[in-house]
Parts: structure tokens; C-alpha cells; sequence
């Protein structure tokens, strides 16, 4: 007992140091995700270039089509390819990548299903110490701490309002956490058809281009055309891919610690004496020390 108050005395200097290590990595999220876009993106380009088919000689009086035959790289199509559908895939890779690392930050059992703070309300719910098990849960950030939390707010001696109250506040903390990893769903299932609009729209302007020229041009502008209308469907499946493997992966993870963290909350609910005046610390349950 006297172990589980020196860990709950010490648990809200390590509270606040928590926090500000989460303020401080929410402020280089940003950061780092604008870093591996412009990392990414460059890492393509040399990829493009290092591949791409020296031009071969050829005389003057065919300098246009040895500079249309010569290497693009991927860079050069994609400021050639520049448009509104760039503008936002761009953008949704930004939040993508944004979305990514804060849930590779906060998305972990030390935050979701920690064993300390269980640990600490078992041993002051068995000692009766109704006091500190609310100053406790009032600080402790955990999902077990905030589903008892709703447990001893009830104001009537009902132990199945205590119950309820204790089942939608772990609700709500499980709809929490999967509202964290919800926008890659979004992300990565809008990504796709932002490229494809893109295509769509290149192809209208390629063939419209085209049907201007009376069907004149050569094969290698129609091509060149073409292939900066695809470039948005790459961007889309590149935006895609990463968004709906990590939100498939983490929200896993999540209904996995939930899950525990739910069945330890219940446990310890169970452990709440009925009569009110006990869960607000105005009393001793019968037989407690």
C-alpha cells in the first residue's frame, strides 16, 4: 500500500513532464513531416534521372525530336503536370505524413493501456482510500483513470449507473482513440480518385490539344502529354499506399489496447464501493483500515 502512494505522489511531476514532451513533439510533427515530403520527392527525382535513356546524336535538323526522345525526369513532369489536383494531393500528402508520425507518437500502451496507474487504483481500492483514488484519477490522463473517473462521479448509491456511466466513458475513449487514425481512412481512399480526376482532366486537354492541331501532332508531344496526365494518378497511389497501410496497422493496435484497457476498467469498476459518500471520499467502507 505504502508503495502504491509513493507511486501516486510521484505521478503528476511525471504527468507534466509527459505533456510537455507531447507539446514538443506536436511542434516538430510538422517539421518532419514537410522534411520527408521534400525528401521523398527529391529522392524520386534522382531515381527519374539517374534511369532515364541518354539522348542518343542526331543532327540539327532533328535537334526537336532528339529533345523530345531524351530523358524526363520525374521532377520536370511534375512541374510541368503542375495544376489544382497537384496543389491538393500535395496537400493531402502533407496531412498524411502530418497524421502519420503524431500516431506513431501517441498511439502506444504507454499512453492507451499503461499497468501503473491499474496497479496504483487496485491497491487504493483495497486499502479503501477513496481520497487519493480520486485525486488520482482526477490527474492520471489514462483511459483506466478516466473510465473509474466516470465511475465515482455518479452522484447515487446505484451500482449499475456506476456501471453504465463507467461503460460510456470507455466508449468514448475507445471513438477517441479511433478518431486519431480515421483521417488516413479518408486520406488514402480520397487520394485515389484526386489523381484520377487529374488523368481525366490531362487526357481532355491532351486530346483537345490534338483535335486543334487537326490530328497533326507527333507521337512523341501526344505521349509527353499523356504521361503528365498519368503523373496524378502516381500521386494519388503514393498518397494512398502509406495512409491506408499505417491506418490499417494502428487501428489494430488500437481495438487491441482498448480492448485490454477496457477489461481492466471494468475489473476495477467492480471494485467501487455502492454508497456515494464512500466514492467521494466522505467515508470508510465497512472493514476497511
Amino acid at each position: 500500500m505504502r508503495r502504491g502512494l509513493t507511486r501516486m505522489a510521484t505521478m503528476t511531476p511525471r504527468l507534466i513532464q509527459i505533456a510537455s514532451r507531447r507539446r514538443l513533439w506536436m511542434r516538430l510533427t510538422v517539421l518532419l513531416a514537410v522534411a520527408c515530403t521534400l525528401v521523398f520527392a527529391f529522392a524520386g527525382a534522382a531515381v527519374a534521372q539517374g534511369t532515364g535513356a541518354p539522348p542518343s546524336a542526331v543532327p540539327a535538323a532533328n535537334g526537336a525530336a532528339a529533345a523530345a526522345g531524351g530523358r524526363i525526369s520525374l521532377w520536370e513532369l511534375f512541374s510541368q503536370s503542375f495544376d489544382l489536383f497537384t496543389v491538393l494531393l500535395v496537400i493531402g500528402s502533407l496531412a498524411g505524413w502530418t497524421i502519420i508520425i503524431i500516431c506513431m507518437i501517441e498511439i502506444r500502451k504507454a499512453n492507451i493501456a499503461p499497468d501503473e496507474p491499474v496497479q496504483i487504483i487496485t491497491g487504493l481500492a483495497k486499502a479503501g482510500r477513496w481520497n487519493d483514488l480520486r485525486a488520482f484519477v482526477d490527474e492520471d490522463d489514462a483511459m483506466v483513470s478516466r473510465v473509474v473517473r466516470a465511475g465515482m462521479n455518479v452522484p447515487t448509491d446505484d451500482k449499475d449507473s456506476v456501471r453504465e456511466a463507467a461503460e460510456l466513458a470507455a466508449s468514448e475513449e475507445s471513438a477517441r482513440w479511433f478518431r486519431k487514425v480515421e483521417p488516413l481512412n479518408v486520406i488514402g481512399n480520397l487520394g485515389p480518385l484526386l489523381g484520377l480526376s487529374g488523368t481525366v482532366w490531362g487526357m481532355i486537354i491532351a486530346f483537345a490539344a490534338l483535335g486543334q492541331s487537326g490530328g497533326q501532332a507527333s507521337p512523341a508531344n501526344l505521349s509527353l502529354g499523356i504521361s503528365k496526365a498519368l503523373f496524378h494518378t502516381l500521386l494519388g497511389l503514393l498518397l494512398a499506399v502509406p495512409c491506408l497501410t499505417v491506418y490499417g496497422f494502428y487501428r489494430s493496435l488500437i481495438d487491441k489496447l482498448c480492448t485490454r484497457a477496457m477489461v481492466a476498467a471494468s475489473d476495477l469498476v467492480e471494485m467501487l464501493p455502492r454508497e456515494a459518500r464512500l466514492r467521494n471520499g466522505d467515508g470508510k467502507a465497512a472493514g476497511s483500515k
